[in-house]
C-alpha cells in the first residue's frame, strides 16, 4: 500500500508542480513582455556613475542611446557607450572547430591586381590587435609615395586612447611601413578611428582626419605633415568641433585645371543636430579653416556614405542612404547630392528606388539597428563609393540578391551630372548564392574605373576567427571606357582569406570595417581591405591589406604567365597581347629585366631553384603603358 500511495503521491505532485511551472514561465514571459525582466530595459535604465574608459563618459545615461543616435552610430565611442551600457558586448577570442580546410592559394596568374602586400608591421599585441575600415591616397607629385589611414585598436586602453593607424609608402605599394611614435602607439594620439587620408598638392601636404576628442570630445579632426614617413612629424588640427560626429569621409581637388584647385571636402553626420543631419566642410585656405555647409535636416536619416569630385570639373557629389529605419527588412534608397560652386550650395539631385539591403537575415548581434551577414557578426547596410569625372557620375553599393541570396553588388552611371542613372547592372556573375558585399570604386584621369568588393564566391561556408575555413576573396572589375563597357569579373586579391575574428574587448563583436576608400591617378587604382590570413595566437584576426591595379589605357594590354622547371631552374613563359609599340620592357618584381621585341612572348629562365614568387608585368618600351601584373609560384 505505501508503494502505490507512494507512487500516487508522486504522481499527483508531478502534475502539481508540472501546472506550477507553467503558470510561472506564464508570467515570466509576460513580465519580459512588458519589459520588468528585460536586461535592456534595466541597463537603458543604468546611469554610468564611474568609468575608467576613456571612450564612456562617466555620468552618461543610458537611456539616452536611442535619443541621442547611438545606435545609429558606427564608431567606436558609440560602441563602447553600448558595451558599457550592457547592450552590446566586445570581442572575444573566437570558439573554433577542427576542420580539414586550408586556405585556397592560387597559382595562376591572377585578372586584376599584383601581389597583396600587409600593412600591419611591428608587434601585435593580443588582444589588441583589430586593423579594418581603410582609406588609400596617393600623392599626385610622387606616385611613390601612398599613405592608407585605418582603424587600429593597438592603443585602444592607451592614454591618451588612440585608435587610428596609418601605413606609408615611399616605393609605389610594394611596402609599406605602420606609422609608430614613440610609446608604441601611432601619431595620432587622442583619436577614435573612422579615417580619412587626403593629399593638399598647393601645400604638399597629407591630412590624416578622424573622430578627434581633442575636437570637442567627437567632433573631427587629426593630424597632418608633409613628411609623413615621419611618425614625429604630424602637428594636430580640428575640422569640426563637436561631440556626436560620426561616419566622416573626405575628398581633395589637386586638378590645377579645376576652379576649386586646393579645396578640401569633409563630410559627415552630425547627431547633435536633428538626429544626424548630413554636413560638409570646406577649407580654402589649405586646412586652416572650415566652413559650415548643411545637406540635410537628419529627417528623415541620410547616411553619409562617401563624398568624392569631379576629376576635371570639381564639382563635388556625396552619396547618402536612407537606411528606412534600419534593421533588415527596411528598405533601403541611394541618394546623391551635387555642388557646382565649390561646396557652398547643394542640391539633392537623385533619389533612387527603393531596395533590400544585403543581409542573411541576421542583425549586428550587438545593435539590432544594422543589418549583417554571417549570423550577425559583419555589420553592413548597402554602403559603397562614387566617383565621377567629365559629368559621369559612378556609384557602386550592395544589395540583397534573389532568394536566399545574402548580397550581390550593383553598379549605375549618370552622364548628366547625377541627375539620372542609369539602371543597376550586377557586377558579380556567379551563379551561386554566396555573398558579395561592401564594395568601392575608383575613376582614374584617363576614364579608367574599377570596383572591388568581399566576394564569399569561392567558399562553401565561412567560419569567424578559424584560419583553416577559407571565407572570402577580394574580387574586381574594371571598364576601360569611363563605364559604358565592363571587363569580366575577376580576382583581386591573392587568397580566399578565413572571416577574421574580432577579439579586442573594447571594441563591439559585430564589426569587421564598415567602408573601405578607393582612389586613384593617371596610373593606379589603389584600394585596401580586411583581412584575415595571418593569426595571431592561433586565430584568424583583422589586418588591413593593400594592392592596385593599373590605371592607364595601357590595361588593355593582357599579360598571362606559366611557370615551370628547365633543369631545375625556375623558368616563367610570358605570354602578352594588346601592345602597339615596337619593344617590350619585361619586369621582374618592379625592375626592368629585359627589353624584347613585340612578338608576344618571352621566356625568363630566373637563375633560381627551390622555392620563389615573382610578380611580372611587361609595358610599351619607355612608357607607363603597362600590362596586368601576374604573378607565379614555385615550390621547392
Amino acid at each position: 500500500m505505501k508503494k502505490t500511495t507512494t507512487s500516487q503521491s508522486a504522481f499527483f505532485n508531478l502534475r502539481v508542480l508540472i501546472g506550477l511551472l507553467i503558470v510561472l514561465v506564464g508570467v515570466f514571459l509576460a513580465l519580459v513582455g512588458f519589459g520588468a525582466f528585460s536586461a535592456q530595459a534595466q541597463q537603458k535604465q543604468r546611469i554610468i556613475t564611474t568609468s575608467n574608459d576613456p571612450l564612456v563618459p562617466a555620468g552618461f545615461d543610458c537611456s539616452k542611446i536611442h535619443e541621442l543616435g547611438i545606435d545609429r552610430q558606427e564608431n567606436m565611442r558609440a560602441g563602447a557607450i553600448m558595451i558599457a551600457c550592457g547592450i552590446a558586448q566586445g570581442g572575444a577570442p573566437s570558439v573554433l572547430e577542427t576542420v580539414s580546410q586550408a586556405i585556397q592559394r592560387t597559382l595562376a596568374p591572377l585578372a586584376y591586381g599584383g601581389t597583396d602586400v600587409d600593412l600591419i608591421t611591428g608587434t601585435e599585441t593580443f588582444p589588441d590587435i583589430t586593423q579594418s575600415e581603410t582609406f588609400s591616397w596617393t600623392n599626385p607629385d610622387n606616385p611613390n609615395q601612398i599613405v592608407v589611414a585605418y582603424n587600429d585598436s593597438r592603443g585602444r586602453f592607451a592614454n591618451p586612447i588612440n585608435i587610428s593607424g596609418a601605413s606609408v609608402s615611399t616605393d609605389g605599394g610594394t611596402t609599406f611601413t605602420r606609422l609608430t611614435a614613440t610609446g608604441g602607439q601611432s601619431p595620432f594620439r587622442n583619436t577614435l578611428g573612422d579615417p580619412v587620408i587626403l593629399f593638399n598638392k598647393p601645400s604638399q601636404t597629407w591630412f590624416a582626419i578622424f573622430l578627434d576628442v581633442g575636437c570637442g570630445g567627437q567632433g573631427i579632426g587629426g593630424y597632418k605633415s608633409t613628411n609623413p614617413s615621419d611618425p614625429n612629424s604630424w602637428t594636430h588640427f580640428c575640422v569640426h568641433t563637436a561631440s556626436f560626429d560620426d561616419r566622416e569621409s573626405g575628398w581633395a581637388d589637386n586638378n590645377p585645371s579645376s576652379p576649386f584647385f586646393g579645396r578640401m571636402y569633409v563630410s559627415w553626420n552630425d547627431f547633435n543636430v536633428g538626429g544626424g543631419a548630413l554636413f560638409v566642410r570646406v577649407s580654402t585656405d589649405n586646412g586652416l579653416t572650415w566652413t559650415p555647409h548643411q545637406l540635410t535636416t537628419g529627417s528623415p536619416f541620410i547616411r553619409d556614405v562617401q563624398i568624392t569630385g569631379d576629376l576635371a570639373t570639381g564639382d563635388l557629389y556625396v552619396a547618402g542612404m536612407n537606411e528606412g529605419g534600419g534593421g533588415t527588412a527596411g528598405p533601403r534608397s541611394n541618394r546623391m547630392f551635387r555642388s557646382t560652386d565649390g561646396g557652398s550650395t547643394w542640391t539633392n539631385t537623385y533619389t533612387g528606388p527603393n531596395f533590400t539591403g544585403p543581409s542573411d537575415g541576421s542583425l549586428c548581434s550587438d545593435n539590432s539597428y544594422f543589418a549583417a551577414i554571417f549570423s550577425g557578426y559583419w555589420r553592413h547596410m548597402g554602403w559603397g563609393e562614387p566617383g565621377a569625372i567629365n559629368h559621369v557620375v559612378h556609384y557602386v553599393y550592395a544589395q540583397h540578391g534573389t532568394g536566399n541570396d545574402p548580397g550581390d553588388v550593383y553598379y549605375i552611371r549618370s552622364t548628366d551630372s547625377g541627375v539620372t542613372f542609369s539602371a543597376p547592372l550586377k557586377l558579380n556573375t556567379d551563379s551561386t548564392t554566396r555573398p558579395q558585399w561592401q564594395p568601392n570604386l575608383s575613376v582614374s584621369s584617363g576614364g579608367t574605373v574599377f570596383a572591388m568588393w568581399y566576394d564569399a564566391r569561392e567558399s562553401t561556408s565561412c567560419q569567424k576567427g578559424n584560419p583553416a575555413v577559407p571565407c572570402y576573396r577580394m574580387w574586381g572589375r574594371k571598364s576601360t571606357d569611363n563605364g559604358v563597357t565592363w571587363l569580366a569579373d575577376d580576382m583581386f586579391s591573392d587568397v580566399v582569406t578565413p572571416l577574421p575574428g574580432q577579439p579586442d574587448p573594447g571594441i563591439v563583436g559585430c564589426y569587421a570595417g564598415d567602408y573601405d576608400y578607393g582612389s586613384a591617378l593617371a596610373t593606379d587604382h589603389i584600394s585596401a581591405w580586411v583581412d584575415g590570413r595571418v593569426p595571431i595566437n592561433g586565430q584568424s584576426q583583422q589586418d588591413a591589406f593593400f594592392d592596385k591595379e593599373p590605371a592607364s589605357a595601357a590595361a588593355n594590354i593582357t599579360l598571362s604567365a606559366a611557370g615551370r622547371k628547365v633543369g631545375g631552374i625556375n623558368t616563367v613563359r610570358l605570354t602578352w597581347s594588346g601592345a602597339t609599340s615596337t619593344n617590350i620592357d619585361v619586369y621582374r618584381n618592379g625592375v626592368v629585366i629585359a627589353t624584347t621585341p613585340n612578338d608576344g612572348s618571352y621566356t625568363d629562365s630566373t637563375g633560381t631553384t627551390g622555392r620563389a614568387r615573382f610578380t611580372y608585368k611587361v609595358c610599351e618600351a619607355g612608357t607607363s603603358t603597362c600590362s596586368n601584373e601576374v604573378t607565379v609560384r614555385f615550390r621547392p
